[in-house]
């Protein structure tokens, strides 16, 4: 039972619409049964986007208390995750949640291409998140779409910048920022491992992608993340009915590598973050 993995589902992203998928869960309500599913399939961390009613993206702090008091009280001990993610908002109204003091929190730490924007991310705003993280003891997990972005959390955390310990995640499979690459996949991890080799890390795929990256990472040994934000297929002609099914999925996968699945009290101890009394 030696290094389990952690799975981190990404229950409803900014996207994904009811059109697209009738199981993306939109409300709050849906969003807290959707993550208890995922959270009985495995899934030890929820990664919480908050919506309007009518699904378009916010950041709204409310609505995110609402979805935290839920998975705590429905999902006890799950490591709950809260975006700052530029599609939902602008400016500081990205880091209005932290002040409700997640165990974790999103951060890009630089900027890249998105399919049909830039995704903004300024040396400032990374600075003020940042702040605002460790003013209220909130772990950042580090949401790397390019290598500079690793690189650049390394420094950060070297520099005392980032609270907790160094979690940095790859993202792989956005249009117009970094593809689902084996070969890079590979120097990520190489990177992590020379030059941050007391950090964790984890890899999430988008679209077809998301499959071949969460066995890529178990593999070699980091944590993935699955979820309805990132892929909304089982295959090619079948919509994932749930987000447990891709916690499942996932997990399947560590069974193949013999890897544990991490419970939440490991992926707690592993990343550093206690229960909050």
């Amino acid at each position: 039972m030696t290094n389990p993995c952690i799975i981190c589902v990404a229950i409803t992203g900014s996207v994904p619409t009811k059109a697209n998928n009738p199981a993306v869960p939109v409300t709050v309500p849906e969003q807290i049964e959707s993550t208890h599913e995922a959270f009985e399939a495995g899934a030890s961390i929820a990664h919480c986007h908050v919506r309007n009613a009518d699904e378009t993206p916010t950041s709204d702090p409310e609505k995110f208390a609402l979805l935290k008091e839920g998975i705590e009280k429905h999902c006890p001990g799950m490591i709950v995750q809260l975006s700052t993610g530029g599609r939902s908002g602008a400016g500081h109204e990205r880091g209005g949640m932290l002040p409700l003091k997640p165990d974790m929190a999103s951060l890009s730490v630089g900027s890249n291409n998105f399919p049909t924007r830039v995704y903004e991310n300024s040396p400032d705003l990374v600075s003020w998140l940042a702040s605002e993280m460790r003013t209220h003891q909130v772990t950042p997990e580090i949401e790397a779409f390019d290598l500079s972005h690793i690189i650049q959390a390394i420094r950060l955390h070297g520099e005392g910048v980032l609270y907790g310990k160094l979690y940095v995640q790859f993202v792989m499979g956005v249009k117009n920022a970094m593809p689902v690459d084996r070969e890079v996949f590979d120097f990520y991890v190489s990177i992590m491992k020379t030059r941050a080799p007391d950090a964790n890390w984890c890899a999430a795929g988008v679209g077809p992608g998301q499959i071949l990256v969460n066995e890529w990472a178990i593999a070699a040994g980091g944590h993935t993340r699955t979820g309805l934000e990132d892929n909304m297929r089982l295959d090619r002609e079948t919509l994932a009915p749930s987000n447990a099914a891709l916690v499942k999925r996932a997990a399947d996968l560590c069974e193949k590598y013999e890897r544990p699945v991490a419970t939440w009290e490991q992926a707690r101890e592993i990343l550093g973050v206690p229960l909050r009394t």
